[in-house]
């Protein structure tokens, strides 16, 4: 455990000592450059002070972990894991932090029963004893690549046992992670478990100092399904009977290029294309593409349902892809046609719809590797993205597959539950 560590090594006692430097300054210019975003329209007017440790949501009492990823899909695959450690612990209560705008507005409506979200306290000593304060974590556990030294120092400091789970770096990553090595030696050495997803990842994570280390695999295959309204899914199947629907979901520019080629390229007018963007910002500038292709778009936004002429419905809305899978055959999932490195698939598998992606999956490449392998994913380029849409024999067979993986990553989770709940020190009802 993190208490029973020998001493750290003079380098990396002088990395922390200078990354605190670095948080001292960061709590002077903090909230005036917050301040800033927030009238520009990027920070949350009710929320942007969590960022500074504060908090309008009480404590809920009992145990508590405290889980953290970066960003929406990061965060939405740490649900399959809250579902089996509450299974194993009833008693437990669940804090998810992210950092992003778009994760906090999709995770209100997708968190497990007895968990909150909030964003994460900035890196900043005064911001994150404040936050700990507060919220009191007996298990904190970090995810993918976001791992923060200043709030595993801080958390360290307590007593609080760590881990990271869904641990994945890149190549890349490493070789600039490794021109701070004593730093990020010192972040990793109070890590009591460390699970990578894959080989090349948990070898990268050894060699910066890592202990304790798995390679278990991803968590995301086992992450519950998206959430949907019932009664607006049957109403929306109802009104759009006979309809095929294909999905392209959080995609950027290149995806909604790809996605007018291939609907300029079916001649069936029966197919609907369901367009969810990635930032929903952009979903003026997107109507007016498919405008210019000839395909006017229905727009959620504006409470329009597609009619029998028209051929491509914009999802401007937050927190529905839930929906838009459930009605679709095909997903092409987005972040594939730009330089972006995908998005995650196994939101699209979880709910049926067989799964496309453009050439771009770097930061996705062992999920899509993994769905590779069992024949359960195609990747396509603009001039086969309409065939493969229409490869209905296929598509049945690649979702079945994908279905199976999901399944088998059940258990890796409930193995990893267990293995987490072990680290919590305090008992049940203490």
């Amino acid at each position: 455990m993190a208490d029973t560590l020998p001493r750290p090594r003079l380098p990396e006692r002088l990395a922390r000592a200078g990354y605190g430097m670095v948080g001292s300054v960061i709590a002077l210019l903090a909230p005036g450059l917050l301040r800033r975003r927030l009238a520009r329209g990027k920070e949350l007017p009710g929320r942007w002070r969590e960022k500074l440790g504060h908090s309008d949501v009480p404590r809920p009492a009992g145990r508590l972990v405290w889980l953290h990823a970066v960003g929406l899909g990061e965060a939405l695959a740490l649900r399959g894991l809250i579902l089996a450690m509450s299974d194993r612990a009833p008693d437990l209560r669940f804090l998810v932090t992210s950092s992003t705008r778009t994760s906090a507005q999709v995770l209100a409506q997708n968190l497990p029963p007895q968990t909150v979200h909030q964003f994460l306290p900035l890196d900043a000593p005064r911001f994150l004893n404040r936050f700990l304060d507060h919220w009191r974590p007996d298990l904190v556990v970090w995810s993918e690549q976001d791992i923060w030294p200043g709030a595993i120092f801080a958390t360290a400091a307590r007593g609080v046992p760590q881990a990271l789970v869904n641990a994945r770096i890149t190549a890349d990553s490493f070789t600039r992670r490794r021109r701070l090595a004593p730093l990020y030696r010192a972040a990793l050495r109070p890590l009591a478990l460390v699970d990578a997803q894959e080989a090349g990842s948990a070898a990268r994570l050894t060699a910066l100092g890592a202990r304790d280390l798995a390679a278990s695999g991803s968590l995301k295959p086992a992450g519950p399904a998206l959430s949907v309204d019932m009664a607006e899914l049957e109403t929306l199947r109802a009104a759009l009977h006979g309809r095929r629907i294909w999905v392209a979901g959080s995609t950027h520019p290149g995806d909604e290029a790809a996605a007018i080629a291939a609907m300029q390229a079916l001649d069936d007018p029966a197919w609907l294309l369901i367009v969810a963007p990635r930032d929903i910002a952009r979903a003026d500038s997107i109507a007016q593409a498919f405008i210019a292709a000839g395909m006017p778009p229905a727009r959620r936004s504006q409470g329009q349902i597609p009619g029998a002429a028209c051929r491509v419905w914009l999802a401007d809305s937050y927190g529905e892809m839930g929906l838009w899978y459930r009605l679709a055959e095909v997903a092409l999932v987005g972040g594939g046609f730009d330089a972006i490195g995908g998005h995650n698939p196994w939101e699209p598998a979880r709910l049926g719809a067989a799964i496309l992606h453009g050439p771009d999956t770097a930061n996705f490449s062992t999920d899509y590797a993994q769905l590779a392998a069992a024949g359960a994913a195609r990747a396509v380029t603009t001039s086969t993205l309409a065939e493969a849409i229409t490869d209905s024999a296929a598509n049945t067979a690649m979702a079945a597959r994908a279905n199976v993986l999901v399944a088998q990553a059940a258990t890796h989770v409930s193995q990893l539950a267990d293995r987490l709940c072990a680290l919590i020190k305090r008992p049940p009802c203490a």
